[in-house]
């Protein structure tokens, strides 16, 4: 799924399953109905995902998909060569395969497909008639479509959350803290006394998360669609050259420097704050931020509740907004297409409530079943086996074309011992202090290019000034110096890039 989200379960897996892609190199030769795409999976689930409802949509558009699947962890090596040495497929599905910026790169490779949308797909003009942030999401600044856009059911309107270790509080007769202030004397108490009862009064950990999770209750949410911007009063901003960053930074470097935050906050990597999190001998995290209990705590994950949201500075409560719901790329035809109003009739298919929840989890019978109200039942995985991963062997899961409408998940019933049920409803617990988040708007490509290039500067020093400041602290005294070194940088243009696409998503809308 880097911040703790749903795909935290899969991402570790990724690790423990050994697998290999079906090189493009080694397809059969091409023949007539048949169509060579490619598509990325976050590790090797076998081939279940293309059986069942897969299959039947080949059959009913009377043609035959030859599947490539790579892995991700060895997708931008192969993607290079793929690009590189022109030997593409008709197509590429998902938007793990190709972002914004390959398509910009590889503009010519890919056809303009809004007049084939307008000839053959009636599902998904109707969408993008229902749902007009559909197509804003598909139409790049040129006018054109170059891919697809998707719509996932089921998803929580908050994102990533922050769960607190109960039985501490419990064990040291605390109340579940509602301010940040109460916040950081419940840490506070988790450093100073043995929380977790076991002798130990050293081993425990208060928080182990990510700063802009420590820092949310002054005030900005962090969105799927970027880690740096977002919209305050209806205009984009750069989070961290806001006040309220400065002045969360300053809060966590009290925190860090009376040792509430973990002391290898900047220094471990993923697995290094996994193994603390799901230490096997007993919890020795008091808070951290992730999708749900389970994937974030494992063996642990009964002693942990989700923190509510906590009044900030200002008296408002915020939660991170960062759960995607729409997304392009998710299909793209290439210039080897010989017929390309075939696929595009083909993926039509993709863009109905039955079809977009048996993509999301499964095939009727296999990952869900259609009751005859039309209702639909999300079924339960395997026992012993993780309900996400379940999904991601049956199904596309979050990738591909799909299309719900409104009111669709309240037709879904799903198990709520993990996985989304559990998640949608932790979800109604906080999801009303949501925010506005930056949009997944669309670029140029001179704009990307002009991205690329501004961003990686200033995503380093930020970076680099973040993790001293809250480990050295001085924020408020270098504060000037360090918005000249980011205008320097050139934050003024990556700014203006940012302005002129987020108008122009807005005017799309209109």
């Amino acid at each position: 799924m880097k911040k703790m989200n749903i795909l935290l379960s899969f991402t570790l897996a990724a690790g423990l399953i050994a697998g290999c892609s079906k090189d493009s190199s080694s397809s059969a030769p091409k023949e007539d109905g048949t169509y060579k795409i490619a598509t990325v999976r976050w590790s090797d689930w076998g081939d279940d995902f293309l059986k069942g409802f897969v299959e039947e949509t080949e059959k009913e558009a009377g043609i035959s998909i030859d599947w490539d699947t790579y892995l991700n962890s060895e997708w931008g090596d192969k993607k290079s060569l793929l690009m590189a040495g022109g030997d593409l497929p008709d197509a590429f599905w998902g938007s793990l395969t190709l972002g914004d910026a390959d398509i910009a790169k590889n503009s010519g490779v890919f056809i303009p497909l809004e007049d084939l949308i307008e000839e053959n797909m009636p599902n998904l003009k109707a969408a993008f008639d229902e749902d007009p942030a559909l197509r804003a999401m598909a139409t790049s600044p040129d006018g054109h479509i170059y891919s697809l856009p998707k719509k996932l059911p089921l998803r929580p309107i908050a994102g990533n959350a922050l769960f607190i270790n109960q039985k501490w509080l419990d064990n040291l007769n605390l109340p579940m803290p509602d301010t940040y202030q109460e916040f950081y004397d419940v840490l506070k108490a988790f450093k100073e006394k043995d929380a977790n009862g076991n002798g130990n009064p050293n081993d425990e950990i208060p928080y182990q998360g990510d700063v802009m999770g420590y820092i949310l209750p002054f005030g900005l949410p962090k969105g799927s669609y970027s880690t740096s911007m977002t919209v305050i009063d209806g205009k984009p901003v750069y989070m961290p050259t806001d006040e309220s960053y400065l002045k969360g930074i300053e809060w966590m470097h009290k925190a860090y420097v009376e040792g509430l935050i973990d002391q290898e906050l900047f220094t471990q990597d993923d697995s290094m704050a996994e193994a603390k999190r799901k230490n096997e001998e007993g919890s020795i995290v008091g808070v951290s931020s992730g999708w749900t209990p389970d994937a974030t705590f494992g063996p642990n994950a009964r002693e942990y509740v989700q923190l509510p949201a906590l009044e900030g500075p200002d008296g408002e409560r915020y939660v991170m907004t960062d759960a995607p719901i729409y997304a392009r790329n998710e299909f793209m035809i290439t210039t080897k297409a010989e017929n390309p109003a075939d696929l595009m009739k083909w993926a039509d298919q993709f863009y109905t409530e039955d079809a977009s929840i048996q993509t999301f989890y499964g095939s009727f019978g296999i990952g869900v079943e259609k009751e005859e109200d039309g209702t639909y039942k999300v079924l339960e995985a395997p026992e012993g086996e993780s309900a996400d991963i379940f999904a991601w062997v049956n199904s596309f899961r979050d990738f591909g074309p799909k299309y719900v409408g409104e009111g669709f998940n309240e037709k879904v019933t799903l198990p709520t011992n993990g996985g989304d049920g559990l998640k949608l409803q932790l979800d109604k617990e906080i999801n009303q202090y949501a925010r506005e988040q930056f949009p997944n708007v669309s670029y140029t490509a001179e704009e990307m290019n002009r991205l690329n290039a501004l961003s990686t500067d200033l995503t380093t020093y930020v970076e680099s000034m973040q993790s001293k400041w809250v480990v050295e602290g001085g924020a408020t005294k270098e504060w000037d110096s360090y918005i000249a070194q980011l205008k320097q940088m050139g934050y003024d243009e990556y700014m203006e890039i940012q302005n002129k696409a987020f108008d122009r998503y807005q005017k799309s809308l209109q």
